[in-house]
C-alpha cells in the first residue's frame, strides 16, 4: 500500500526573549548548526514533500539568510500560541493531502530515529492525530497525556489546569505531532482563546477531534532528552552538551580515539578517521578532517582545516581555515597557521605563523618562523612558496611575495626578500660587530 505523502510544519514564530539577545533564537550557535537547522536536520530525511517554517516578522529575514531555500515561510504576524502558528500554515498547504507532521523550532535534540518511529506508530494506528509524548525524570510545567482505558488519548491537560490526579500522571506531551491533514485544519478552525494569554492552543485540537470521535494515539519515545526545548541560554549550553557528547560517540564507535570527553569540542561537520587520537582540550570546527592515525592536541583548535593520515599537531596549535597537513607533516607548539599547505613529512615545530603558504615535502621551519603574507605598498595579500628538502633557520620572516627552491637553506635570523634558487644558501642579517674593551669604557 502507498504511504501518504508527508508535509512539514516547523514553527519557529517565537521571539526568544528570555535568550536576552539580539539573535534570533532559533539562529543561536550549537556545535555548527544554528538551532533551527538541528531541528531540520531530523525532519528533512523523513521525505516531506513541502517543510513550511512560521516565522516571525522579526526573524524572518534572518532565517532567509541563513535557511535559503530549504524551507517554504510563512509568518505569524503576532504571536497567539501554538494553534495559531500552525494554522498559519494552511493557506499554503491548501489542497495538500496527507500526513502533516507538526514539530517545535527549539527542539534541537530531536533525532530523525524520533520522528520516525512517531510516524510509522501513525500510519499504523490510522489514527487522526498521533502525537509524541515522553517520561521525564521531572514532569513539571509539562501538560500531562491522558489516555482513556484502552490507550487511546482523550485530551491533553496543561499542568496549570491539572487536577491532583492528573498532575500525578508521567507521560507528558512533546508537542510534536502527526495530523491527517483532512483532520487538522477542521480541528484548528475550532480553536477558542480559553486562556489568560487569549492563545490558541494546539492541544485543544486533539480534544476537538477526540470529542467528535475520531482516533487520537500517542507514541511513547524513551529518550526524553531528545524533545527538551530550548528557551534560555542555560537550556543553550545543556543542549550543546547533549549533542557533544552524541558526537563523540559517533566519532569513537567509527575507530577515533578521544582521550577526554569533558573538554573535547568536535562540530558536527567534521570528519576523524580510524585510529586518529584527539588529545583533550582540543576544539574541531566546521568542516575539518582529521586522517588516520593522526595525533592532535591537547589544546589544538582548528577550523575548516585538512588534517592527514599520521600528522601530529600541537600542543598549543591554531589551524585556522585553508590549511591542509598533508601526510605525516607536523604543526607543532605555538604554531599557527592560515590557508597554507604543509607537504607530506615536512615539519613547521614551534613558535611560527605560517600563512597563505605552500610548502614542499620533507622541509623543516625552523622556530620563530613567520610568512610577512601582507604587502601594503602592493595592495593585498600574496603567498610565499618554499620547496623540498627546504630547512631554515630560526627567526626567520618571509616577505611575500616569494619562493624558496628545493634543498635551499636559509641563515637563522634572516629576513628574506629575494626568491632563493634551489639549494642555495641564503643570508640576509647585519655582519656582527664586537667591541672590545666596550664594557670598560662605560664608567670612565
Amino acid at each position: 500500500m502507498t504511504e501518504p505523502p508527508l508535509a512539514a510544519v516547523v514553527m519557529a514564530g517565537g521571539l526568544g526573549t528570555r535568550m536576552r539577545s539580539a539573535v534570533p533564537k532559533h539562529l543561536h550557535e550549537l556545535l555548527g548548526r544554528s538551532l533551527i537547522e538541528w531541528v531540520l536536520a531530523a525532519v528533512e530525511p523523513l521525505g516531506a514533500t513541502r517543510v513550511v517554517l512560521v516565522c516571525s516578522p522579526q526573524n524572518e529575514a534572518a532565517l532567509r539568510e541563513r535557511l535559503g531555500d530549504r524551507v517554504e515561510y510563512v509568518v505569524q504576524d503576532e504571536p497567539r500560541g501554538t494553534g495559531h502558528s500552525v494554522a498559519c500554515a494552511g493557506p499554503a498547504l491548501s489542497g495538500f493531502d496527507g500526513d502533516v507532521l507538526v514539530v517545535p523550532g527549539d527542539t534541537p535534540l530531536l533525532r530523525e530515529e524520533t520522528l520516525a518511529g512517531l510516524l510509522r506508530a501513525h500510519r499504523t494506528s490510522g489514527a487522526a492525530v498521533t502525537l509524541l509524548s515522553f517520561e521525564p525524570p521531572d514532569a513539571r510545567r509539562y501538560g500531562r497525556v491522558i489516555r482513556d482505558d484502552s490507550g487511546a488519548v482523550l485530551r491533553i491537560v496543561e499542568a496549570g489546569d491539572a487536577s491532583e490526579e492528573e498532575l500525578a500522571v508521567r507521560e507528558v506531551n512533546a508537542s510534536v505531532y502527526v495530523f491527517a491533514s483532512s483532520s487538522l485544519w477542521p480541528a484548528l478552525g475550532k480553536l477558542e482563546p480559553h486562556n489568560v494569554q487569549g492563545e490558541l492552543y494546539l492541544t485543544d485540537a486533539v480534544g476537538h477531534l477526540t470529542g467528535a470521535g475520531a482516533l487520537a494515539a500517542g507514541h511513547v519515545t524513551d529518550d526524553w532528552q531528545a524533545v527538551e526545548g530550548v528557551n534560555t541560554r542555560v537550556e543553550l549550553a545543556d543542549a550543546m552538551d547533549v549533542l557533544r557528547h552524541r558526537i563523540l560517540r559517533e566519532v569513537m564507535l567509527a575507530g577515533g580515539t578521544v582521550i577526554d570527553r569533558g573538554s573535547t569540542w568536535i562540530d558536527h561537520g567534521v570528519r576523524v578517521e580510524p585510529d586518529a587520537v584527539i588529545h583533550p582540550f582540543t576544539v574541531l570546527r566546521g568542516s575539518t578532517t582529521v586522517g588516520a592515525g593522526a595525533q592532535v592536541g591537547p589544546h589544538v583548535v582548528a577550523v575548516d582545516a585538512e588534517i592527514g593520515p599520521a600528522a601530529l599537531v600541537g600542543p598549543f596549535c591554531y589551524l585556522r581555515p585553508g590549511t591542509v597537513l598533508r601526510e605525516r607533516a607536523k604543526a607543532g607548539t605555538f604554531v599557527e597557521m592560515k590557508n597554507s599547505v604543509i607537504g607530506r613529512g615536512s615539519k613547521v615545530p614551534h613558535l611560527s605563523y605560517i600563512g597563505d603558504a605552500d610548502v614542499g615535502e620533507g622541509t623543516n621551519i625552523g622556530a620563530g618562523a613567520i610568512t610577512a603574507n601582507y604587502r601594503a605598498e602592493l595592495g593585498g595579500k600574496f603567498r610565499t612558496r618554499i620547496g623540498d628538502d627546504v630547512h631554515t633557520g630560526s627567526h626567520n620572516v618571509f616577505v611575500a611575495p616569494i619562493e624558496i627552491g628545493d634543498g635551499a637553506w636559509v641563515g637563522a635570523g634572516s629576513t628574506i626578500t629575494k626568491d632563493v634558487p634551489p639549494g642555495a644558501l641564503a643570508v640576509a642579517r647585519a655582519r656582527q660587530l664586537n667591541k672590545e674593551g666596550y664594557r670598560g669604557r662605560q664608567h670612565d
